[in-house]
């Protein structure tokens, strides 16, 4: 049994659930051991101001003993960098590396912190192409999408009535504020339908009417159900490097909850669009039409659910894609594969 150690950023961090702890089980039947190092303090620093100083000191502290003890393993999986935007402990590993990647976090570092880690390390597993085109130039790259637990993200009871649904951190409602006139319009033609949002903090409309508007606070056993009861879902995001790096996981979980999607088609996004399932939409007229399209035709809205389905079972599958992590640590802790 090979055994790894994966330094993520946190019990509840996105990458951590569903690229690494989701694993778990299927990598065990693979013959990989692998074990969980979060950050203690917290991934990020405390905002601005004195605190920062006092968590740099107790973060870079804590991972560095944490990367000495990685040393008893046979390999180990970095996320990111252990102390934000930093190069620091990573310089005390001398155990066999696999650099995991789902976001363009090179446009974030300080010194060349990722890209410093990405040269320590034997391979880099990257999430959609566009990321490993920057990191192919430091290391070889090999891609895995994040992976969706099929039996997990599974067809559920959807609403009696019209329901479009966005799921997501906080940090993601400027993009769906940006659909605000689309969605009112939607709204005066269907006054039957509501808006529902599964988030870690309130969305902030400027001209939806509040009693339209649902508002779920995340958790992970709410977001699914949220998800389940949705007649659409939506994928707003603008065309920059940083979107670009996305690796489309919302419309990967509607989808393989048989839930048609509308959703801005760049990036990943693309791909996932055309391999069936979701709607690409770049207007707020195209969001408009196409939302309504999948409200009216409940038939080709369920036909383009099927598809998405189809398509997370066949390419997206957490099941399917262990394997290529499972040799990834392997290769990497001299096991060959």
């Amino acid at each position: 049994m090979l055994r790894a150690m994966a330094y993520t950023q946190g019990v509840n961090t996105p990458s951590a659930r569903f690229r690494i702890r989701q694993y778990f089980p299927y990598l065990a039947e693979q013959g990989v051991a692998l074990s969980e190092s979060w950050a203690r303090f917290g991934s990020y620093p405390p905002g601005p101001g004195w605190r920062r100083l006092p968590w740099l000191t107790a973060t870079t502290l804590e991972r560095s003993l944490a990367a000495v003890k990685g040393n008893a393993f046979d390999a180990v999986l970095f996320q990111r960098e252990m102390v934000s935007t930093l190069y620091t402990a990573e310089r005390l590993c001398r155990t066999p590396a696999v650099l995991d990647v789902d976001d363009a976090i090179w446009l974030t570092q300080r010194g060349g912190g990722i890209d410093q880690l990405a040269r320590q390390c034997s391979l880099i597993l990257c999430g959609n192409d566009y990321l490993a085109e920057h990191f192919s130039a430091l290391a070889p790259v090999e891609i895995l999408p994040t992976g969706v637990d099929t039996s997990h993200w599974q067809p559920g009871v959807r609403a009696q009535t019209p329901v479009i649904v966005w799921s997501g951190s906080a940090s993601g409602l400027p993009y769906v504020y940006e659909l605000e006139p689309a969605l009112r319009e939607v709204m005066q033609v269907r006054p039957d339908l509501r808006l529902r949002i599964c988030s870690n903090a309130m969305p902030q409309f400027k001209t939806l009417s509040p009693e339209r508007v649902d508002f779920v606070p995340w958790s992970p056993e709410a977001e699914l159900g949220v998800v389940q009861s949705a007649w659409l879902g939506l994928m707003p995001m603008p065309d920059t490097p940083w979107t670009r790096g996305k690796c489309s996981f919302k419309m990967l979980t509607y989808m393989a909850c048989g839930v048609p999607c509308v959703a801005a088609p760049w990036g990943m996004n693309a791909q996932v669009i055309a391999g069936g399932g979701a709607l690409g939409a770049i207007t707020l007229q195209d969001w408009r039409e196409h939302m309504l399209a999948l409200l009216d035709d409940p038939d080709a809205a369920a036909a383009l659910g099927r598809q998405g389905r189809i398509q997370v079972e066949n390419h997206y599958a957490t099941a399917q894609l262990a394997g290529v992590l499972a040799q990834a640590l392997k290769r990497a802790g001299g096991r060959g594969g």
